[in-house]
């Protein structure tokens, strides 16, 4: 691994922000339906993001990909045999799928495999032409794929892809929608989507292997509010036809069954025995459910009983799962990690499933809660402070993306970086995130960016009170949605922000609009009400670029030249009004999309992000 400036430094002379970055990370090993002991995870081992295949029974991993600009996006077929993975063009998004044999040797070779040779990726699909993904689900004959696209010409198309025969189209719609699961015997479709317009509340539909319909569960109609529906995951049991489906009923996510062919819903009544969001999925011989309970920023994991509705917890540590997986077995695997503790993949028989070899990412400090009121209710941030410093300290607000996301007690070398530097961060789950309420969620529509910079003030306004925050040194900072919501701040609040910090950002909402991927085109018509056209005057109030002249505090810009989510072009225009009355700025442009894969890339951009904050700012 090299950087574009020289060598990687010895581990010795490395510091611990570096470090973080660049010690190996394994993600929740995916493991073959069918097959067990096949397994499928990502790695940043070589210094980019890449899959690799792993048989349990032999100790046996290889690298599957091998890209400029890294590969997340695989999966693999129910019996084992496959792997396939989104081949896009440096991080666009826009390409199709790939497929090559798990043992990636013989003929093929295999990077890794017998003999070296690099396997020989085929068209995994066909007949498709590249678009955007729109979900995959793989059947366990070994030859049906049911294959969501995205374009702008088409909108959403779902196929079914058989090996040997031309695709067949089975779903075609304009607005938002994405292949959710195949049942065990590969019969039925489950499908979200939002025929109805609401790109933030999916109905779902089940369909034959034919396009025709079986059963639709829709909660968007027939209420005082429109509420969303998940597809989870068919029951893994043949001729089974109830589909495990996340619902909003009660204010907050919650799972159930529903029955496709009979159309009986069943209440799993977890409401009064869990807090905040919960989510599920089945246990392979369908007599359980492992459930995800979020709340306040952390999480657990519960064993749910379908015959009994008995509710076990499975131990975890205090933190955040950010994904679990029942084995055949009846043991849980489940990446695990705190603000402090950096992510491990662990089982409830006591193992580490998957350490990486290599370096260690050292620890951080961990992060404290403080609730604090707003405008809205009670506003959640998770602070961390550099240890035995007292304030106030120079404070970085680090505003997460989405916006329907939130922060959370895990471990993040971004914001570890700044700690090390002797900053406080403060991440605030302002209106919009997820996690605290579907209400809490839906609050920003037609008040985009306004109402999340509401409550930023306000955590802002308790900071700087309490002593903790420095007023003269606050650096509003964040990627994609956080970007975004940099770029408002330092315009709409000029005289809070010392520095604005924004990576790959909505700065022009109109352009953004215009260019970007068609599924987000249908978002933000549900987050402002319509188009540009239809209500510019929502546009208007909610783009940075409105309030470009206004900004006082220098900003740094960086952005992927081929990203469909916030394209080049928008930030180009926000960039072309700062030059043009001298605003201090500066803007970092890299080959890549909406965010990197590479771990050179990504240590370049924080140290250029640290830079920019001790030249302006010092400390």
């Amino acid at each position: 691994m090299t950087e574009s400036n020289g060598s990687v430094p010895h581990e010795g002379s490395m510091p611990d922000w570096e470090k973080r970055f660049r010690a190996p990370r394994v993600s929740l090993p995916d493991w073959a339906e069918d097959a067990p002991h096949r397994s499928l995870f990502v790695s940043n081992a070589t210094g980019t993001y890449e899959l690799y295949a792993w048989d349990r029974e032999t100790g046996d991993q290889r690298q599957v990909t091998d890209r400029p600009n890294g590969t997340t996006d695989g999966v693999m077929s129910p019996d084992g045999e496959w792997i396939w993975w989104f081949d896009d063009k440096d991080g666009d998004e826009f390409g199709i799928w790939r497929r090559q044999p798990f043992a990636g040797s013989g003929d093929k070779g295999g990077k890794g495999g017998e003999g070296g040779a690099p396997v020989s990726d085929e068209p995994a699909a066909p007949g498709l032409d590249p678009s955007y993904p729109a979900g995959l689900a793989l059947g366990r004959d070994g030859r049906t794929a049911i294959v969501g696209r995205s374009t702008d010409e088409d909108g959403s198309t779902i196929y079914v892809s058989r090996t040997g025969e031309d695709p067949v189209e089975v779903y075609r719609h304009r607005e938002s929608a994405s292949v959710g699961d195949l049942s065990h015997d590969g019969s039925l479709i489950a499908i979200e989507h939002t025929e109805h317009g609401d790109a933030m509340h999916s109905a779902v539909r089940v369909l034959r292997m034919d396009g025709s319909a079986v059963a639709e569960l829709d909660d968007t109609k027939g209420g005082t509010a429109e509420l969303g529906l998940e597809v989870l995951g068919f029951a893994p049991v043949d001729g089974d036809t109830r589909l495990l489906v996340g619902h909003q009923r009660r204010g907050r996510w919650e799972p159930m069954v529903w029955d496709a062919a009979s159309g009986e819903e069943t209440d799993l009544a977890l409401a009064a025995r869990l807090d905040g969001d919960l989510s599920a999925e089945w246990y392979p011989d369908g007599s359980a459910l492992l459930v995800v309970n979020s709340f306040e920023a952390r999480s657990q994991l519960w064993r749910y009983d379908l015959a009994t509705r008995g509710l076990e917890q499975v131990p975890t540590p205090r933190g955040t799962v950010s994904g679990a997986t029942a084995r055949p077995d009846g043991s849980v695997e489940f990446l695990w990690s705190s603000a402090a503790e950096p992510p491990v993949v662990r089982s409830t028989s006591g193992e580490v499933v998957l350490d990486p070899p290599g370096m260690k990412a050292p620890a951080s400090v961990s992060v404290q809660d403080e609730w604090v009121t707003g405008p809205g209710g009670r506003i959640h941030a998770l602070v961390q402070r550099p240890a035995g410093v007292t304030g106030p300290l120079p404070t970085v607000f680090d505003i997460h993306g989405g916006p329907t996301w939130h922060d959370s007690d895990s471990f993040a070398a971004g914001p570890a970086a700044w700690v090390d530097h002797g900053y406080m961060v403060v991440r605030v789950n302002y209106r919009g995130s997820t996690g605290y309420g579907r209400e809490w969620t839906d609050a920003l529509k037609h008040r985009v960016g306004l109402i999340e910079l509401e409550d930023i003030a306000a955590v802002r306004e308790w900071a700087v009170s309490s002593g903790l925050a420095d007023p003269d040194r606050l650096i509003l900072t964040g990627g994609s949605w956080g970007g975004y919501l940099t770029l408002l701040g330092v315009g709409m609040q000029p005289e809070a922000w010392a520095l604005g910090i924004a990576a790959v950002p909505v700065a022009d909402y109109v352009t953004a609009y215009h260019d970007e991927m068609e599924a987000l085109k249908a978002m933000d018509r549900t987050l402002l009400g319509g188009t540009p056209e239809e209500v510019p005057e929502r546009f208007e109030a909610s783009s940075p670029l409105t309030y470009v002249d206004a900004v006082k505090a220098p900003v740094y810009i960086s952005a992927g030249v081929n990203d469909p989510r916030c394209p080049i072009r928008q930030v180009e225009n926000y960039v072309t009004r700062l030059a043009a009355r001298d605003a201090v700025h500066e803007v970092y442009r890299y080959d890549a999309g909406h965010g990197s894969l590479v771990v050179d890339e990504r240590i370049k951009q924080v140290r250029l992000e640290l830079d920019f904050a001790e030249r302006h700012l010092g400390r």
